[in-house]
C-alpha cells in the first residue's frame, strides 16, 4: 500500500475506476486498488512514486476539475507496518528526512483501532529531537491506522490532496 484514497460512503467502486484510469494513465497498468473494510476508503499499490501521483492528480484537477469527481483525498504513503505503538514508531525513525532545523506536527488518522493517539504520538515526538509546531510546521508525520495496518509517511502539507479545497480554491 503506498496510497490512500478518500471517496463517499457507497461509492468505492467509482472511486476505483477512478483512480485506476488515472494511474494507467500515468503509465502504471498493473495498479491494485482495494477497499479497505471502512466505506469510503480504498488503499492502492502502485509501481509509480505516490508522491509524483499526487502532483499529477493535483494538476488535473486545476486543469479539468470536472474529471475527478469520486476521489476526495488522496494519501501518499512511504512504507507501512503493523498497528503496535513499537513498531510504529521505530518505522518513522527508519524514515526520518527532516533537517536538524525543520519544525514538524504529528498528525494520526486513526480508524478501526484501539491504539491510543496520545500515547503514540508522545512516543515519536520522544525519538525526534526537531521542534514541534502545531501551526507553523514544515512537516508532517502522517500515521494514517487502518486496523491492523498503519502507512506512514514524512511530508509537506501539499503532498496530500483534497480534491473539494482544490477546486473550492479554483473558484474564489
Amino acid at each position: 500500500m503506498n496510497l490512500i484514497i478518500t471517496c463517499g460512503r457507497h461509492l468505492e467502486e467509482e472511486a476505483a475506476t477512478e483512480i485506476i484510469d488515472i494511474l494507467k494513465h500515468l503509465g502504471d497498468t498493473n495498479c491494485q486498488i482495494t477497499k479497505s473494510s471502512l466505506s469510503g476508503i480504498l488503499t492502492g499499490t502502485t509501481s509509480l512514486d505516490p508522491f509524483f501521483v499526487v502532483k499529477q492528480v493535483r494538476e488535473k484537477i486545476i486543469k479539468e476539475p470536472w474529471t475527478i469527481r469520486y476521489c476526495l483525498r488522496i494519501i501518499p504513503i512511504q512504507i507501512t507496518t503493523i498497528t503496535e505503538k513499537k513498531a510504529i514508531v521505530d518505522t518513522i525513525s527508519k524514515i526520518q528526512t527532516m533537517k536538524s532545523s525543520d519544525t514538524y506536527r504529528i498528525t494520526v488518522e486513526k480508524r478501526n483501532s484501539n491504539i491510543s493517539s496520545k500515547e503514540l504520538i508522545s512516543a515519536i515526538a520522544e525519538k525526534i529531537q526537531n521542534k514541534v509546531s502545531l501551526e507553523n510546521f514544515e512537516w508532517i508525520i502522517l500515521v494514517e491506522i487502518i486496523g491492523s495496518r498503519t502507512g506512514i509517511s514524512i511530508l509537506k502539507e501539499n503532498d496530500m490532496i483534497s480534491a473539494q479545497k482544490i477546486k473550492r480554491s479554483l473558484s474564489e
